[in-house]
């Protein structure tokens, strides 16, 4: 997949309160309308969750940045939650450094982020 690309599969679980996002490719300024628009969209649907899975990212800047704690900002409005998977290398490095790490909920697989268990924290 070229760095120009964003791939979004979506899926809902069985009880239809929770979305997941599964993304791979690039999340930047080309890419990002799209993604915020649909993340957006599924954060007014009250007290329910959003699922980002961003382990096959290959890159994320601050306009990817920014649609995930917009979404973030709008499901806390509506009573949901957006929850980040990732694992170590660029992208957890990145929440790190920025703090985001202690804002927003983040996880080391889907199925801890689905179960809300053993959310990261910043070090």
């Amino acid at each position: 997949m070229s760095m120009e690309t964003l791939s979004i599969d979506l899926t809902t679980t069985d009880d239809g309160r929770t979305q997941l996002f599964a993304l791979a490719g690039s999340l930047d300024i080309a890419t990002s309308p799209s993604l915020r628009a649909a993340l957006m969209e599924a954060a007014e649907r009250p007290e329910h969750a959003i699922v980002v899975d961003l382990t096959n990212l290959e890159f994320l800047d601050s306009t990817g940045l920014g649609a995930l704690i917009g979404a973030h900002k709008r499901a806390g409005e509506r009573g949901g939650v957006v929850r980040l998977v990732t694992h170590e290398g660029q992208i957890l490095r990145l929440l790190r450094i920025t703090g985001l790490l202690d804002v927003l909920h983040v996880y080391a697989s889907v199925d801890a982020a689905l179960a809300d268990d053993a959310r990261l924290v910043g070090l």
